[in-house]
Formats: C-alpha cells, structure tokens, sequence
C-alpha cells in the first residue's frame, strides 16, 4: 500500500474528528447550517459515522461503492441551508457582526469542511508517528483532495501544493468567528444528552483531545475549559500513544475502518 493508504487507515486519525467539527462550524455559515440540520445532543455519533464512511469510501471503496455514498450524502445534504441573517459572533473576545447564509453545496465551504479534515489527520498522525518527510507529505496531501473532490469541490480550488495549503489554512483560520450557533453545538457535541455507556466513558477523553488540538483563541471563543493541568494530561495522552499506539497489531489499528466498510458493503448488499 502507499503512503497515503497506509496513513488513512490509522485509527488514531479519528482522534481528530471532533476538532474537525469544531473547526468546520467556525465558520459561521457553516454552523448556522448544523446547527439547524444536525441534532448531536440527542444523535452524537450520526454525523461522525457518516463522515467516517464518506472519508473511508473516498480512499478504500470501490467506484460502485464511493458513487453510493456520494449520492447518500447529496441527498442529505438537499435541505441543508442556512438563511442569510444578521447575527453576532466572536473571534476570541471580539464580537464580529454580519451576514452568514450556508448551502450545504457550496463548493468552497465543502472546501473548509475537506481541509479540516486533512488538516485534522496530519496533526494527530504528527503527533504519534511524528512528521512525513517532505515528498511523502506532498503526496499524502495531494491524495486527500479526493475529500473535496469527489463532492462538489472543483480540482482548482484546492490549494495546488502543500504550501500553498498552508497559507490558504492560516487564511481561513485567521478568518473564523464563532457564533452562539457554533458554541450551542460544540457544547451538544461534547456533553451529549444520550449516548451509549461506552461513549459517557470516553466522552472526558474525547473532551481534552478536541479542546487541547485547537488553538488557544479557539478555545477560548468555544469557551471550552484549559488551564496548565489540563496542557499536561493532553501531553501525557499524545506522549502514551506515540509510545504505544504504533506497536499495536496493524488489524486493531485499522479495526475501525475494516468495521465501517463492512457495514456500508451490508448496507449496499
């Protein structure tokens, strides 16, 4: 397998998604749009299931398979829009006021969504393997374009190279404001109000992984929790894996993705 294959496969990768939500719904048209179509107090694995299988089809499905999904996810996304309103929200402590509207076929918000999860995966694939070297980071890159591409993000629009990657990330980011929206589904997301035990077991672990893998001005405009003792459990965590994690049978490391590739071939029989 390539590099690519090798690194999607991962696990631990899933680490990233709840940091990928909260970045996706800073953007304020975008969490206006989840914020009325999705429901993670009362569903809080739906929409990481589905993103899940969507990132896994783009890399390991067939094209019967990836086409599948695709139309799946077109079709949910049907009503997913968001009026244009006026509405206040925050960068850090300060207030930006202005229009937000979303469709969920909006090509270059399906591009912020994409990037965030590439950029999501890298991060944590750093953190516990440690970095790519330069040509195999390109190429990882340029393979997870698919993210976008296989739904309505035209080829250009995604950033040629990795640098140039890299500055229209810092762009994007700089950009984010965070609204009430936002706040009111990343509080749903992180403290669910029915889940399976097992996920009211992980959910304080799920809690310092998202919060300590964004930055420390989105922290503070999710108004999430972060203090110096909290910095040292989140070092401990990424310090215990990137001992552990790596020396784990390759069938447990990729046990999620064989599972939700499993269940959409059942789900397609």
């Amino acid at each position: 397998m390539s590099v690519f294959t090798d690194l999607a496969a991962e696990a631990v990768l899933l680490a990233g998604g709840g940091r990928a939500i909260l970045l996706q719904i800073a953007d304020p048209a975008v969490g206006a749009g989840v914020a009325r179509h999705s429901d993670f107090a009362n569903r809080p694995l739906d929409r990481f299931a589905n993103t899940v299988t969507y990132a896994y089809a783009t890399v390991f499905g067939t094209p019967a398979e990836l086409r599948a999904v695709i139309d799946r996810v077109n079709r949910a996304h049907g009503p997913v829009h968001s009026p244009r309103s006026r509405r206040t929200a925050t960068v850090g402590a300060a207030p930006v006021t202005g229009a937000a509207a979303y469709d969920a076929f909006d090509a270059a918000k399906q591009l912020w969504v994409a990037a965030t999860l590439y950029q999501s995966a890298a991060t944590v694939y750093e953190k516990v393997f440690g970095a790519l070297d330069a040509d195999d980071a390109e190429d990882v890159y340029q393979q997870y374009a698919v993210l976008g591409t296989a739904l309505q993000v035209p080829r250009r629009l995604w950033p040629a190279t990795l640098a140039d990657f890299d500055v229209y990330w810092a762009d994007a980011v700089a950009a984010l404001a965070v609204s009430d929206d936002a706040r009111r589904v990343a509080s749903d997301l992180l403290h669910p109000r029915t889940a399976p035990p097992w996920l009211r077991v992980v959910m304080p672990l799920v809690r310092l992984v998202t919060t300590g893998l964004l930055t420390p001005e989105l922290r503070r405009a999710f108004v999430l929790p972060w203090n110096e003792r909290r910095q040292r459990r989140f070092d401990r965590v990424f310090a215990l894996a990137s001992v552990v994690y790596p020396h784990l049978p390759q069938m447990l490391r990729h046990l999620p993705r064989d599972r939700y590739m499993a269940r959409l071939r059942r789900s397609l029989a």
